[in-house]
Formats: structure tokens, C-alpha cells, sequence
């Protein structure tokens, strides 16, 4: 195909659903189209290259705001990309921050569940952590780097 998308043949092509393509044109991600005679929205390729861009930034998990001013960038492609770098390393070093978080949460319940000793629940190590937040590794790690965070210091 080549051209002339209806909003259907558009989401088919892009992968993106219908509703979320109205949402991208109502927030501006995602410029109006023309449209026919009988008011159909009318796309072009440059509508779903835009949409593929969007798609594919929202599945790496960039923000909209992320996404606009990226797009932005795209817009003009004699520029920098310096910035366009710095969004993605924004995004690199929250994803690192969520792995060494999940990393610590895995830990954490690696431990519960080997402190388990199929006995009853009164002696089931899983309830006791889970009913005293105190008992968590985990809980004290976040809480020392919080604590660190807030003087300026790196987590111990």
C-alpha cells in the first residue's frame, strides 16, 4: 500500500490500535489528518512511519513527553543529537535503577521462600517476613539508600 490509509488500514499497518491513533492526533504526537469528503481521516505514509516511531518508543518505555521531543528532534535532522542521547540515557539509567531494584526484590524472595520449612503457618518464614516489614533485606536496603540519597551519600 501506498498512500491513502483509512484509520483501520493505518493501525493494521502500524500495529497501533484505532483509539490509541486518535489519542496520538488529540495530544498532539500525532499531527491531524486530512480528510475525505465524507470526513474520514485520511493517511499518509509519513502518518504511519510516525505511528511505527511512537509504537516502537513506547514499547522501549519512553514517556510521552520523552516521545514529543523526540519527534521534535526527528523534525529536524541537521541538528545535535546530543539530546536525543541524553533521552536515551535518561531512560537507560531508569531501567538500570528498576533492574538493581528487581534484582533485590528477587533476592529478597529467594530468601523467604528458602527459609521455608513446609511446616505450619505459624512457623512459615514467607508470613513472618511478610507480616514484620522490618525482617525484609529488602526493605532496609531501599531504606539506606534512601537515607544515604538524602546526605548525598552512596548506599553502603
Amino acid at each position: 500500500m501506498s498512500g491513502n490509509f483509512s484509520i483501520g488500514d493505518a493501525a493494521r499497518e502500524s500495529g497501533v490500535k484505532v483509539p490509541t491513533i486518535r489519542y496520538y492526533e488529540q495530544i498532539g504526537l500525532l499531527p491531524p489528518p486530512s480528510r475525505t469528503e465524507g470526513n474520514r481521516r485520511h493517511y499518509e505514509n509519513a502518518d504511519l512511519q510516525r505511528l511505527s516511531f511512537i509504537r516502537h518508543a513506547r514499547e522501549l518505555g519512553f514517556e510521552i513527553e520523552a516521545i514529543r521531543t523526540l519527534l521534535a528532534l526527528q523534525d529536524r535532522p541537521q541538528q545535535s543529537c546530543a539530546e536525543a542521547d541524553g533521552i536515551a540515557r535518561a531512560r537507560l539509567a531508569e531501567v538500570d535503577r528498576r533492574i538493581a531494584s528487581l534484582t533485590a526484590l528477587k533476592a529478597e524472595l529467594e530468601r523467604m521462600v528458602a527459609g521455608c520449612q513446609h511446616g505450619r503457618i505459624a512457623e512459615c518464614r514467607v508470613i513472618e517476613i511478610m507480616a514484620d516489614h522490618g525482617l525484609c533485606r529488602h526493605h532496609h536496603r531501599d531504606t539506606k539508600a534512601a537515607a544515604a540519597g538524602t546526605r548525598g551519600e552512596s548506599p553502603a
